[in-house]
């Protein structure tokens, strides 16, 4: 889903546009010093005497239009029920489009006074045809309100700025510009370019759209739109449009369940479903709305999944939490468990750790490079490890810790698949004590958000004491961590009183609304989060408490996910649309371009001069 990960750096430009304040005082202030230039330039061919006056001819011919059209796309868009134009997006918008004009009727400016022609209207004509291609673009392609009301709200800006051209021309010029044949010439010539420049940017986004439509039933312009939405206000409208491509598949969430004298004390639950797609669309947020949803300290970490396993949205989470609940009544307890101890065979490192008639398997690929690790491979873990070590459930964890921008998925086939298999064939029988002791402390890290790459849930930690030996569990909600700042964490920790510790990640895309779509823990503010950890340690330590512990496997049945099938085919159809607007859009558009500015400045009907 890397495709969409990519597509979330628009969130960074809407957030962080203008407000309608400064948008209108930067059109007031460009649309002046346009005039001023193009006076400079070539004064001859202006409209006043002066610079002062000509900045102000222009003012009111850009920038009072392009006030005036800010806010009456804005209403407009509101009244046929569109989305996502705020005031400060149609403003911004506006304001965009007026500079897109300026420069070309500088640019129109310099020609004219190179080769002494009259180029003003022409220039200015060409620029509003390209003003309302672009304003139909954008406005088709975001609000939600179709093609043809696109169209005729793309047009208020181009018909305020020409109708305020016309009236300031039979003030401060000749009156004889009302003269028919120039009337009928612009007009003309100002409806034939819309029409060319408009209808390319249909055909265009017709045959960029139709894979989507005919592949997923999915049309690709409200796809945008709602993820728009999504990123700009946090709705989760998207969520309807994927469940017309869900598939229901069936999966397992593994548990370790720890009960002191006041019932459970802790949690630790692997589910095998992918956090994902990103910001808070369908599971993205589960570790958090799944930890929740229980009135105990709950660790939610990254059981093996891909975003094949994406749930399509969030009210998909209550199967899960269903499951594990489920399951708790069927646990049975005792004090029995093991110290940790480590494996690793070439690129696999795993930390096992045996508690009652189950055990946990931690595993990582650190110091290299890893993303997630598929369900299959997971399930073969699973199975290995339970026929291995005798034991009726093997929770799973993919601690997804060592994240490089190449690091690829474990999947079937990998070499690393049969370093993990073979580094669980290598795990020896190992005593169980009849003591364990359990500790807790969670932190949200109010100071970093995710930026950082911190979600909502921030850091957990468990300590977990047996026969004298601390095992520190630490857990971000995160998406992976950036290499090496693992390894970082446990030097800076070796000092505490604990004698192993393994770090992991939830792999929340909740933290994936950055421009730059991965966002692993650790890019940033090394130092302080380390501090984090180091206080939470301690906090845990101080909260040991005698326990007994009791593990648990169960299906989830009938959970609605992208699946892979839809998964790989939205990927798959994405990219092949990208890759062929590549192809399509210099083509078309450059060639609309051509005929449009052929058919302006060379066209056969009289040209108006001075």
């Amino acid at each position: 889903m890397s495709s969409m990960s990519s597509v979330a750096g628009l969130s960074k430009y809407i957030k962080t546009l203008p407000s309608t304040g400064k948008s209108i005082i930067a059109i007031c202030i460009l649309s002046f010093l346009t005039g001023v230039i193009q006076f400079l330039i070539n004064p001859q061919d202006s409209l006043s005497y002066n610079f002062f006056t000509e900045g102000f001819c222009t003012f009111m011919i850009l920038g009072v239009s392009s006030i005036l059209s800010g806010s009456v796309n804005q209403y407009w868009v509101r009244a046929l029920k569109g989305i996502n134009l705020k005031i400060k997006h149609s403003m911004f918008l506006s304001m965009l489009s007026m500079i897109f004009i300026s420069l070309i009727l500088i640019a129109g400016a310099i020609l004219a006074q190179i080769f002494h022609i009259y180029l003003f209207v022409n220039s200015l004509l060409f620029a509003c045809v390209l003003v309302y291609g672009f304003n139909t673009l954008v406005l088709w392609s975001t609000t939600k309100i179709g093609f043809s009301k696109s169209a005729i709200i793309g047009l208020i800006q181009p018909i305020l700025v020409l109708t305020m051209l016309v009236l300031l021309m039979f003030l401060w010029s000749d009156p004889s510009v009302f003269s028919t044949p120039e009337i009928i010439n612009i007009i003309l010539k100002s409806v034939v370019a819309c029409l060319i420049f408009v209808l390319t940017i249909y055909a265009f986004i017709t045959i960029l759209a139709s894979p989507l439509k005919k592949n997923l039933g999915i049309g690709m312009l409200d796809l945008l739109s709602l993820f728009i939405m999504h990123m700009n206000e946090g709705s989760n409208d998207l969520e309807s449009t994927f469940e017309n491509m869900g598939e229901s598949i069936d999966t397992v969430v593994t548990f370790i369940c720890f009960k002191g004298v006041n019932g459970i004390k802790s949690l630790f639950i692997s589910p095998s479903v992918h956090p994902g797609p990103l910001g808070k669309i369908g599971g993205s947020n589960m570790p958090t709305i799944l930890a929740n949803s229980f009135d105990h300290f709950t660790m939610v970490a990254h059981g093996p999944s891909t975003h094949d396993f994406n749930p399509i949205s969030s009210k998909e989470i209550d199967k899960i939490e269903k499951s594990v609940k489920d399951g708790l009544s069927e646990v049975t307890f005792s004090k029995k468990a093991s110290k940790f101890k480590r494996y690793s065979m070439n690129a696999a490192n795993i930390g096992v750790q045996f508690f009652n008639e189950g055990m946990v398997i931690l595993s990582t690929l650190a110091p290299n490079g890893s993303d997630d690790i598929e369900f299959g491979v997971g399930l073969t873990m699973m199975t290995q490890s339970i026929s291995k070590c005798n034991v009726k459930d093997s929770v799973i964890v993919d601690c997804h810790n060592s994240f490089t921008p190449e690091s690829g998925e474990v999947l079937p086939g990998n070499p690393e698949v049969f370093d993990l298999i073979d580094a669980i064939d290598k795990i020896e029988e190992t005593e169980k004590h009849a003591n364990i002791r359990v500790g807790c402390c969670e932190d949200k890290m109010e100071t970093l958000d995710k930026h950082e790459g911190i979600g909502e849930s921030g850091l957990k930690v468990m300590v977990i004491e047996v026969d004298n030996q601390r095992t520190a569990y630490v857990l971000f909600d995160s998406n992976n961590m950036e290499i090496g700042f693992r390894q970082e964490i446990m030097d800076a920790t070796k000092d505490l009183d604990i004698d192993e510790i393994e770090v992991m990640t939830t792999d929340t895309h909740t933290v994936n609304t950055l421009s730059r779509g991965y966002n692993p823990v650790g890019i940033e503010k090394r130092p302080e989060i380390i501090e984090y950890i180091i206080k939470c340690i301690k906090i845990a330590i101080d909260d040991l408490e005698d326990v007994e512990v009791g593990t648990g496997t169960k299906k989830i049945k009938n959970l609605n996910t992208f699946g892979p099938k839809n998964s790989t085919e939205l990927i798959s159809t994405i990219s092949s649309i990208v890759a062929v607007s590549k192809i399509i859009a210099p083509v078309l558009l450059l060639t609309a371009l051509f005929i449009v500015f052929i058919w302006i400045f060379y066209g056969n009907l009289p040209i108006i001069g001075n």
